[in-house]
């Protein structure tokens, strides 16, 4: 088995004539097709595995015998030929077999759709995906090979595949050039639709680490996260960033909803015998009469959602970047994406804070960081002042005030700061720690209250609060004379939540 490299993707335009876009639009149903026929034959084949009896019998193997269990359960697979080596040579016999579908793809190509179709199938499998779906006309849109010498490759400055040569479009930008001087392990073309014109793209996944711009280098500090519905608190070594979350992709969706409603009036006048008197759709089968003007405004939808994915896509990347500025050593709370879906699904899904988890922890990792991600079970930091009283708070109080000790923060910056003293090994938080670090992060985490929130932080503080400009004040008054009044408090605190 070949070692594994780290690899980064430069992605280039390509230069197509309606000649080409006939060829590539051919090989592309060819491989929608192809992908279609592997993964309906791969579900009858994991529909077999679950069934037979050596499957079930490996499902009786206690948990802590793993090779056991994993061993057992790869004797079901193997019995019915379910694995990635099988599904290609079911796709490479499917292929030969329609001819047409040969004719226009290469052997390796073929390869990387089962393949595909094959991944698809094993989070099924695993429990990550409820089910596979076959794709439709449209929803089928990249094909690419397994080196850059057969098959898919880039040669030159242009894409070379059986016959077909597409030039692509150089500029002088260091980020494409670094691309191009790397070693080419594979190259993957891509169909994108942009307002109902078809272009391509060239995808050259390349050995190596991307192209670093000096703008954008990273630190080797701790960071602190807490990922809100609507806001997000970055707490760094020497800088804070109280920010809203994606709060620039609430306009996109507004417009969404107004086309939603638009289409739904033309689909109900288009097609009145298929819904009942109470407005809901008749059961049964169906025939749908969709008007020119209906298409065009499912395509403008579409062209909306494509902008909004790729402005999100955007603002996940900046935030990223100014995270990983600070510090490459990342820990947050493992918060959980379904239970807020069920409040502000909505919002969730077009803000997608699960992607920017996924984003971040796969940069700081490639750059050499950590990315700890521990449970809100044993920590609450919501709930913990920086003196070690615990206090529930409802949702709507964004302020932490303690009635013990008069600390007065906005209560994300506040979390933020104290996930930076939680020990990765036992996920609890060190309360001492955290009071160590105070008396040089306090100015740093007020001047991110007072730019998130664009009034003075600092006059919030009431007559209970002694915190003064440089904090010194509050924590000689408070910090120290708690821990002398109460010599028995534990450093490490673990609360249930």
């Amino acid at each position: 088995m070949a070692a594994k490299t780290s690899s980064f993707v430069t992605e280039i335009p390509l230069i197509t004539t309606s000649k080409d876009l006939a060829i590539l639009a051919a090989r592309l149903e060819a491989g929608r097709q192809l992908y279609n026929a592997v993964l309906s034959e791969g579900k009858n084949r994991l529909q077999l595995v679950r069934n037979s009896e050596l499957y079930q019998q490996a499902r009786l193997i206690d948990k802590n015998d793993k090779k056991g269990k994993s061993s057992a359960f790869q004797k079901a697979r193997e019995a019915y030929r379910f694995s990635d080596y099988d599904l290609q040579a079911f796709a490479n016999k499917t292929a030969i077999a329609s001819i047409w579908i040969k004719s226009h793809l290469d052997a390796q190509t073929i390869q990387k759709i089962a393949t595909r179709a094959f991944k698809a199938l094993e989070r099924m499998a695993f429990g990550k995906a409820k089910k596979v779906r076959l794709k439709q006309k449209g929803q089928f849109a990249s094909l690419e090979g397994k080196t850059n010498k057969q098959g898919i490759r880039w040669t030159g400055n242009s894409i070379e595949w059986s016959k077909l040569k597409l030039p692509g479009i150089i500029i002088n930008d260091p980020v494409l050039l670094h691309g191009l001087s790397s070693k080419i392990k594979y190259v993957r073309l891509v169909r994108r639709i942009l307002n109902q014109k078809t272009y391509w793209y060239a995808q050259l996944v390349c050995e190596g680490k991307p192209y670093q711009k000096l703008k954008n280098l990273i630190g080797d500090g701790n960071v602190g996260i807490d990922l809100g519905v609507s806001t997000v608190a970055i707490v760094g070594d020497k800088k804070t960033i109280w920010t809203p979350f994606a709060v620039e992709l609430t306009s996109k969706q507004k417009k969404i909803r107004k086309l939603q409603r638009k289409m739904d009036r033309q689909r109900r006048a288009n097609n009145p015998n298929n819904f009942n008197p109470n407005g809901t759709i008749r059961k049964g089968s169906k025939l749908w009469n969709n008007s020119n003007r209906y298409k065009k405004i499912v395509a403008k939808k579409r062209e909306i959602e494509r902008k909004q994915a790729a402005h999100r896509k955007s603002s996940h990347g900046k935030l990223v970047n100014q995270t990983l500025k600070l510090g490459k050593h990342i820990k947050t709370e493992k918060v959980s994406v379904k239970a807020w879906q069920k409040n502000w699904g909505k919002s969730i899904g077009f803000k997608s804070p699960s992607n920017f988890h996924f984003r971040l922890k796969r940069k700081a990792e490639n750059a050499g960081g950590t990315v700890l991600m521990f449970s809100t079970r044993y920590t609450a930091l919501s709930q913990t002042c920086l003196c070690g009283n615990k206090q529930k708070k409802s949702l709507s109080q964004r302020v932490h005030h303690c009635s013990i000790c008069g600390l007065k923060m906005q209560r994300d910056i506040l979390s933020a700061y104290l996930s930076r003293y939680v020990d990765p090994k036992t996920e609890t938080l060190s309360i001492q720690l955290a009071r160590n670090g105070w008396l040089g992060m306090e100015e740093s985490l007020l001047d991110g209250w007072q730019h998130g929130s664009n009034q003075p932080a600092r006059t919030t503080t009431s007559s209970k609060s002694p915190i003064s400009n440089n904090g010194l004040e509050w924590v000689s008054s408070n910090l120290i004379t708690r821990e002398e009044s109460e010599p028995a408090r534990v450093n490490e605190t673990r609360v249930v939540s």
